[in-house]
């Protein structure tokens, strides 16, 4: 894809990340042309999500406050601040929001076609579901899928939602929640963690090593107490309320089309960036700097109260920043590269933790915790490069990712079309 259509003559449908878009059951009425600009931020959103989650499969002092053992050196702190200020609680959410987005334009495609939206969702999020599971036992277990798949259901009861109702909702959970972190912060700084407390996280952390060197099976066990034992609260009361917050607010602005031509209006754009990088870069500074583990861990909630609160705006700074970059010649060129990556995020997302769990864990080379913070982001770099290529030369022969494909099959009840035909072949079709 060389370049970034860029005013669409009409909102075309997306499907959850990766999927392509929905066509016609009855075959009489073609889908509208793909919209590449959100396929380009799909495809952002997963580089700033494999920054993170490589971290994650490196080492479990990961975003744990603690300093690891093996890697204390100056430069790796400054690595890992930079990643916490940059990267973390960002882009995940720039995802979600792209799947509350894609909601609404499912649902315009399946009244094109003539079906009933409900049972065809209802698939697709029994399908995420089936996936986020085993993704989550086997090779990473922060998937982020399992989550969409349950969220998602709540998101469908509320698409007869007004949209100015679901911002204010959205709004009043981003609030309200990180209102509530920021209280937990305060009585936190009063009781800070005890020395043996730290010394108990290390040990564990040093537990998991040891599991991820192992074996397959030592593997698939420690995911299963790490997703019983603790995420599953970090879901529930951290990430799970801010994800429904962004589902809500892209559908909000799904339902008026707001990325059918975004550039209709710049100086809303240009608004985003400046109102949303200020208080968001302050915020994530904050949070970076209270993760370091020369900071007392009595700051760390503080310091994620303010992030919770100011991340939303940070990460719709980037997305508005890469949308009006998309008017130069540069930022069109970047944005052809992103947007193939984007349109099968589903698959490539799947596959960097297939990747990653063959470089760190016991499916391949057992390198958790022997990995630096600097090469862990080199890999991801890396890896990414890779996928942008790989993505395009797929989609130039193949209507879906894999992933997608048997995603949408589910979806429709039907075994769509695998290989592009030559008409297809448009890069924005």
């Amino acid at each position: 894809m060389s370049s970034i259509q860029q005013t669409p003559p009409v909102l075309s449908p997306q499907a959850v990340p990766g999927q392509d878009a929905p066509q016609s059951l009855a075959g009489t009425q073609a889908a509208p042309r793909r919209l590449a600009q959100v396929d380009a931020l799909r495809g952002f959103a997963l580089f700033g999500i494999l920054v993170v989650n490589i971290g994650v499969f490196a080492s479990p002092f990961y975003g744990t406050g603690i300093a690891d053992p093996v890697f204390s050196r100056p430069r790796d702190a400054v690595v890992g601040w930079l990643i916490a200020w940059l990267f973390e609680t960002k882009f995940y959410l720039l995802f979600s929001f792209l799947f509350g987005y894609s909601f609404t334009l499912q649902m315009a495609a399946a009244e094109r076609s003539g079906s009933a939206f409900e049972p065809r969702f209802l698939r697709r999020l029994a399908g995420l579901a089936v996936l986020g599971l085993a993704h989550a036992l086997l090779f990473y277990q922060g998937d982020i899928l399992l989550t969409y798949a349950l969220l998602g259901g709540v998101l469908l009861l509320c698409r007869n939602m007004d949209s100015r109702r679901a911002l204010r909702i959205a709004l009043s959970v981003t609030v309200l929640v990180s209102l509530a972190w920021g209280v937990l912060g305060v009585l936190g700084l009063s009781d800070p963690p005890t020395a043996d407390e730290l010394s108990q996280y290390a040990t564990e952390a040093q537990a998991a090593i040891g599991a991820y060197r192992g074996t397959i099976a030592t593997t698939i066990a420690q995911h299963w107490y790490e997703l019983t034992s603790r995420i599953w609260g970090v879901i529930v009361l951290v990430q799970g309320p801010f994800v429904f917050a962004m589902f809500l607010a892209g559908y909000a602005l799904g339902r008026h089309q707001a990325l059918a031509d975004p550039w209709r209006q710049p100086r809303v754009l240009w608004a985003l960036c400046a109102l949303g990088a200020v208080p968001g870069l302050a915020g994530s500074a904050a949070y970076a700097t209270s993760s370091l583990a020369t900071v007392s861990r009595g700051w760390e909630l503080s310091g994620l109260a303010l992030d919770l609160l100011t991340a939303p705006l940070l990460s719709m700074s980037y997305a508005a920043a890469l949308l009006l970059a998309m008017r130069t010649r540069p930022g069109a060129w970047l944005a052809g590269r992103l947007a193939p990556a984007g349109r099968m995020a589903l698959t490539n997302y799947l596959m960097q933790s297939v990747v990653c769990a063959w470089i760190f864990t016991a499916w391949g080379l057992r390198l958790s915790g022997s990995v630096s913070p600097g090469a862990a982001l080199l890999i991801a770099v890396a890896l990414f490069l890779v996928q942008l290529p790989v993505s395009a030369w797929w989609l130039g022969r193949y209507a879906y990712g894999p992933v997608e494909w048997f995603l949408r099959a589910l979806t429709v009840g039907a075994w769509p079309a695998w290989r592009r035909v030559p008409a297809e072949r448009h890069p924005d079709g």
